[in-house]
């Protein structure tokens, strides 16, 4: 039976979610780390490759149409909160290790410094699809809307009189905004 355990492995899952590694997924006292409370994350470090800082999870933002994680917003750089840029990283480009409690982004220091990122007080529209299709593209990551559980073609009834969103395979183009 293909269970979220059995999905999971040291690479990005079929899902287009992020990896995890560092932790004996089989004995887990509690619900993670293949299912766990988004809040528990915000907060958690990022390190890259070589384990150099490159700061820490702010938010993650879910694709609500969709039912995915789209991203993860992380804030880099910056003095007390000053000059801090934030940035927002495709879910699968993210790796966690859960034995250390924190998350792995492939990517050089410089080329984080480089990256399509925004002030904290002004954001993206993340659901505009030339602006989504650039992080990915930047972090040479597919995006999840292409991926195969986004292009089911099962009965779902859930969108049913809702225009298609073309980033993904349900939602409507005109995103409520609160």
């Amino acid at each position: 039976m293909d269970t979220p355990t059995s999905r999971t492995s040291r690479s990005a899952p079929l899902s287009g979610g992020a990896a995890i590694i560092g932790a004996d997924r089989g004995s887990s006292d509690g619900p993670g780390p293949e299912v766990m409370d988004a809040k528990t994350l915000t907060g958690d470090s990022v390190v890259n490759a070589s384990g150099e800082k490159l700061g820490k999870i702010e938010a993650i933002m879910l694709d609500v149409t969709s039912a995915r994680v789209a991203y993860a917003v992380l804030s880099f750089g910056g003095f007390l909160g000053l000059g801090r840029k934030l940035f927002a990283v495709p879910w699968s480009a993210l790796t966690l290790d859960a034995g250390e409690k924190r998350f792995v982004l492939n990517v050089a220091k410089e080329r984080l410094e480089n990256a399509p990122g925004f002030d904290p007080d002004h954001w993206p529209s993340m659901a505009e699809s030339a602006w989504a299709t650039e992080i990915h593209a930047y972090y040479n990551i597919r995006p999840y809307w292409d991926d195969e559980l986004s292009n089911h073609t099962g009965d779902d009834t859930s969108n049913y009189g809702r225009e298609r969103d073309p980033r993904t395979s349900a939602g409507s183009t005109s995103p409520k905004s609160y």
